[in-house]
């Protein structure tokens, strides 16, 4: 106020002591100032943490300060013309104080900025994402007194904001030349707060910074950040899964919702990982139970507990093969749909042991499906897989085998059925071929990142050897869609998108996690597994295929069997499979299959 005072009388200190009651207008400022930061408590936040809401406080002292003190100028009698609080004096009050409290804690902080940087090693970083999301993480990591990170810049799209500042830092355009000019600059980290972000721009950003040998990081959403707090602990490293270049394929749920919805719903292979997120994504429909069956106690055990107590799911140890076991399930809850999703998948072992793959695969699904026709189980979805196509190895031909069955029994209920006047309401039995799926048990992502975190070396079977991929929410979705999709018979496929090279799978996943290929860590070559082929296929070469609602799924047109005759080989082959007679068991399923012709394996013989 005095400094208020003396800029209105030009600093005229004379008139300043004879026009000004000094007691008076002194006094009031003490008591509206004191009362003022005691009621908003202005004073209490930390200097160095200053943020534009301490800024809004110390806006609203001055501004009712200043109200106050020409009430007071109007109320109080004084003599003239000595005023306590003319006009002019409150509005150079008003800016002076706001300037001295702002200026002060903008001199402190920076103060305080500059020597904790010193004292500390900074990474220079730069932001992908100059919006809001990026514009809180700048905030957060400039603000956090722990954080080695200083972000020097932005990248963003946006031709609004490029070659702009925001607080200070410049937005540059997010192209190679402007990466390449970061890197110059000794930017050594990209961080990316844009949590809607497309493949193809990710892939972008991340092939760019690899490149110029720029890590790069991801923060979670601001609505996930511990504590509404980001720290460098909270850094993501980019996902593989996230990078696979193709377009997940959204399919339209609503008629999984009337398929599902009140009915009893039987999972088969319901702790692996297919079965244990069908089931996940079942519970949201609303079925009036959920029953999980496993031979695996312990991950069914883990499964159980990630449900909530008002989800209605049951439990059930059981064995597929086990006939008596499973009529029990039927006797008990009567389902109205299975997902069969139970079965020996990998490939080198069930070359080894072809009999196991034959008993469980093939025996398995016939007493499911013998069983689901006999208590009137209303759809009955198999899952397969794209190994079943030209098979190369035992898993693969036995899962074609168990296709064929469920087919021609179908074609059989069908022609029995339609003699009657359809009385009988026939289970339709329908089946979904995918392939790979990222992060499932024993699959190629999780046993490389074990590798990684061991240091290597990254073992890939052959330099050509290629697989597609989707993730495990999409085949599940898949799996669903074609329960309520199928009338029975059919054998859905889906556009997966280009095959991936295993070989670049594995550089990518070394360069990801910070190291260079080759001299950190190295990729060895260990030879095509028994029974593996370098691609896999979705569809036979005789076979062809018809369009479904959705342009990338699509339904298969297979070779039709006679059941009689399929029974009847199946019998032979479970019997062979039954005493383990390992080269006779192979050769009937070659009989069944003709396409079947092993690579690799010692069961080669029988093809010649």
């Amino acid at each position: 106020m005095f400094l208020a005072y003396l800029i209105r009388l030009n600093f005229d200190f004379l008139l300043l002591s004879s026009d000004v009651d000094s007691v008076k207008v002194y006094g009031y400022v003490l008591v509206v100032n004191a009362t003022l930061l005691l009621t908003l408590k202005s004073y209490s936040g930390v200097v160095r943490y200053t943020t534009l809401e301490d800024a809004k406080r110390i806006l609203l002292l001055t501004l009712l300060s200043s109200f106050c003190f020409l009430l007071i100028d109007g109320l109080v009698p004084h003599e003239s013309p000595k005023y306590l609080f003319p006009i002019s004096v409150v509005a150079i009050y008003f800016f002076c104080a706001n300037f001295s409290l702002l200026a002060y804690r903008v001199i402190i902080k920076t103060i305080y900025e500059n020597l904790f940087t010193l004292r500390r090693k900074t990474i220079k970083a730069t932001i992908f994402n100059a919006s809001f999301e990026g514009m809180l993480a700048k905030r957060m990591f400039s603000s956090n007194e722990r954080s080695a990170i200083k972000i020097v810049s932005f990248l963003d799209d946006n031709p609004k904001l490029i070659n702009k500042k925001i607080e200070g830092v410049p937005v540059y355009s997010c192209s190679k030349s402007s990466i390449a000019r970061l890197k110059k600059e000794g930017v050594e980290m990209l961080i990316i707060a844009e949590p809607f972000m497309t493949k193809d721009k990710l892939n972008f950003l991340v092939d760019t910074c690899l490149e110029f040998d720029i890590k790069i990081q991801q923060v979670p959403p601001s609505d996930k950040w511990t504590n509404n707090e980001l720290d460098d602990t909270q850094l993501k490293d980019i996902n593989i899964e996230q990078l696979l270049d193709r377009e997940v394929i959204n399919i339209k749920n609503e008629s999984v919702a009337r398929e599902v919805k009140g009915k009893k719903i039987l999972v088969t292979g319901a702790a692996g990982s297919i079965g244990a997120e069908i089931a996940r994504q079942l519970v949201t429909y609303n079925p009036a139970v959920i029953i999980l069956c496993d031979n695996a106690e312990t991950p069914l055990h883990e499964l159980l507990l990630t449900f909530k107590a008002t989800d209605s799911v049951k439990s059930f140890i059981g064995d597929i093969k086990d006939r008596v076991r499973m009529e029990q399930i039927f006797e008990i809850y009567e389902p109205d749909i299975i997902y069969h999703a139970a079965a020996y998948k990998h490939v080198p072992l069930m070359e080894e042991h072809p009999s196991a793959a034959i008993v469980n695969n093939v025996m398995g699904t016939q007493i499911l499906a013998e069983l689901a026709v006999a208590y009137g189980v209303d759809k009955f979805v198999m899952v397969s897989t794209d190994k079943a196509v030209n098979p190369t190895n035992v898993m693969g031909a036995s899962k074609r085998i168990a296709e064929i069955y469920t087919q021609s029994y179908h074609k059989h209920l069908r022609a029995a059925s339609s003699g009657i006047n359809n009385l009988v309401n026939t289970t339709k039995f329908v089946t979904t071929r995918f392939g790979n799926v990222l992060g499932s048990n024993g699959s190629v992502i999780p046993r490389f990142q074990k590798q990684l975190e061991k240091g290597g070396p990254i073992t890939v079977t052959h330099p050509e050897i290629t697989r597609y991929f989707m993730t495990i929410p999409e085949a599940c979705q898949l799996v669903l869609e074609a329960g309520a999709m199928g009338k029975g018979g059919e054998i859905f496929v889906f556009d997966m998108g280009k095959p991936v090279k295993i070989v670049d799978l594995a550089y990518k996943m070394i360069r990801l996690s910070g190291k260079v290929p080759e001299v950190d860590i190295k990729v060895v070559f260990s030879g095509l597994r028994p029974g593996e082929k370098l691609y896999e296929e979705l569809l036979n070469n005789s076979e062809n295929t018809l369009p479904t609602y959705h342009d990338k799924i699509l339904i298969a047109k297979v070779r039709e069997y006679d059941f009689a005759w399929v029974q009847s080989e199946v019998a032979e082959l479970i019997r062979l499979g039954k005493k383990h007679i390992a080269m006779d068991t192979v050769a009937k399923m070659k009989e069944i299959v003709p396409e079947f012709i092993s690579n690799n394996s010692s069961f080669e013989k029988l093809d010649k």
